[in-house]
C-alpha cells in the first residue's frame, strides 16, 4: 500500500495492540469505523501469530470502552435523544428489537458484520434504560467472539491475507473505505454537537 492509506495503517499498526483499543473506543462510540478494527486485527494477526489472543483481547476492550462512551451519552439523552438521531423508521425498527429482548439485539448487533447497525442498537438499550451492567457484559462477551474467529481465521489464511491486501484493487477499495469513514464520522460528530445545542 501507498501514500495516505499506507500512513494510516502503518500508524495504527505501530501500535499494535494499543491501536486496536483506539480504534475500538473510535468505532463503538460516536464515529463512522465500520471493519476497522478487523482490518487491523486480521494483519496484526497474519504478522505475529502468537500474539493473536492478546489482538482479539485489546479489540474487545476498545470496543466495550467505546460503548460506555456511547451508554452514557444515550442514556443521559434518554428516548428523546434518540429520536434526534435516527430517522423515525430506524427509531421504530430498534425500538421493538429492544423492547422485545435487549439481549438478543445486542448479541446480534455485536456478532454482525456491517452493515447491520451496532451502535444504534446499543444507543437504543441504553436510552430505553438497559441495565449498564447487562449491556456491557453483553457486548463484551459477544465481541470477544467475533474478533477471535476473526483472528483465527487471519491465522488460518496467513500470508495471503498481506499478498491480497498489497494489491491496487484492495488499495483502492480502502481508500474509497478511509473517505467514507471519514465522511460518516464528520456526519456523526456534526449531529451530536446538534443534538448538545439543542439540549443547551
Amino acid at each position: 500500500m501507498h501514500g495516505f492509506v499506507q500512513h494510516l495503517y502503518v500508524f495504527f499498526a505501530h501500535l499494535g495492540g494499543f491501536g486496536l483499543l483506539i480504534l475500538g473506543v473510535l468505532d463503538s462510540s460516536f464515529l463512522f469505523m465500520p471493519l476497522g478494527n478487523d482490518l487491523l486485527l486480521v494483519g496484526l494477526t497474519a504478522q505475529n501469530r502468537n500474539h493473536w489472543p492478546y489482538y482479539a483481547a485489546m479489540a474487545t476492550a476498545g470496543s466495550t470502552l467505546g460503548c460506555f462512551v456511547l451508554d452514557m451519552i444515550s442514556r443521559k439523552g434518554g428516548e428523546a435523544g434518540l429520536k434526534k438521531t435516527l430517522s423515525p423508521k430506524r427509531f421504530e425498527y430498534v425500538r421493538k428489537k429492544i423492547s422485545k429482548d435487549a439481549a438478543v439485539a445486542l448479541i446480534i448487533a455485536s456478532l454482525a458484520p456491517p452493515p447491520f447497525p451496532f451502535t444504534p442498537v446499543v444507543a437504543a438499550a441504553a436510552a430505553f434504560e438497559y441495565s449498564r451492567v447487562k449491556l456491557l457484559t453483553t457486548i463484551a462477551v459477544s465481541r470477544l467472539v467475533r474478533f477471535t474467529g476473526i483472528a483465527l481465521l487471519a491465522l488460518w489464511l496467513g500470508s495471503r491475507i498481506l499478498d491480497i491486501a498489497k494489491s491496487p484493487a484492495v488499495e483502492g477499495a480502502i481508500l474509497a473505505f478511509v473517505a467514507l469513514c471519514v465522511l460518516g464520522s464528520g456526519l456523526s460528530i456534526f449531529r451530536w454537537i446538534q443534538r448538545s445545542r439543542t439540549r443547551a
